[in-house]
């Protein structure tokens, strides 16, 4: 009986030597480490720092936010924007946005896109004009041109200057500036001069037949009545020597 309690209170104690072990071993474990944060998304972005609803929206309803977040996704050279303010947006003469159709209002967002990362001292060395997202930086479509001093940087489209005025958010793939005007570019706001018309081949042809016939002068007229008493004189002449010829033989015969 004695024997039978000592093997029962050695079981029990190698028991909870064993849950302790077990306890201390998984308390030991240091916690998993938070796996990579993902790309930034960048309407959280412009949400987050406010004053931007107008640009979200037609980021949203043009589906570049969708365009960006893919590109800081699956590419390693970054993106850079500029966000107009909704300031800028309402500054803009009535009826801007509402004259351009949905593939122009892409183009607009995206010209505000450079496709690379660029820092604040980068601007100083930048060569222009900028090639943006919009596509052609030449021939007078969409030129950015930037120059950059101490503490400003400006931003020139051909058809609105404009000023760099805060850095937004900025990780080394994404930056995002703050700008006071709304980027318009020359291809969609520039002048646009028309070539004047051709003149109708028609009435080129009819200008063409009426200097060469002209009008009739009295020169010609004189040269059509000439022609037309000629050969009348003749014939009158002719008579007159038939007849008299004719005389004369009947005298003379007689």
């Amino acid at each position: 009986m004695k024997q039978t309690k000592t093997y029962l209170t050695m079981s029990i104690f190698l028991l909870l030597s064993l849950l302790s072990l077990l306890f201390y071993r998984t308390s030991a474990q240091p916690a998993a480490a938070p796996g990579p944060a993902g790309p930034p998304n960048i309407t959280a972005i412009l949400a987050k720092a406010g004053q931007f609803n107008t640009l979200i929206r037609l980021m949203k309803t043009t589906q570049v936010a969708d365009q960006i977040d893919n590109q800081l996704n699956n590419s390693n050279s970054g993106i850079t924007i500029f966000a107009p303010t909704d300031n800028a947006f309402t500054s803009l003469p009535s009826g801007t946005l509402n004259s351009l159709n949905d593939e122009q209002k892409v183009s607009l967002i995206q010209f505000h896109i450079v496709p690379n990362y660029m820092s604040t001292t980068q601007f100083q060395t930048a060569s222009n004009p900028l090639r943006t997202q919009a596509g052609n930086a030449e021939n007078g479509e969409y030129p950015l041109n930037v120059t950059s001093t101490a503490n400003q940087v400006n931003i020139s489209t051909g058809v609105v200057n404009a000023t760099m005025d805060n850095s937004i958010f900025s990780d080394g793939q994404l930056a995002v500036y703050q700008v006071d005007q709304v980027l318009l570019p020359l291809k969609l706001f520039g002048p646009h001069v028309s070539a004047p018309a051709p003149a109708p081949a028609e009435e080129k042809k009819k200008k063409k037949k009426s200097t060469a016939d002209g009008p009739s002068t009295d020169s010609d007229a004189d040269n059509t009545d000439a022609s037309t008493a000629g050969p009348t004189s003749d014939r009158s002449y002719m008579r007159m020597a038939i007849v008299g010829f004719i005389s004369l033989y009947v005298y003379w015969g007689l």
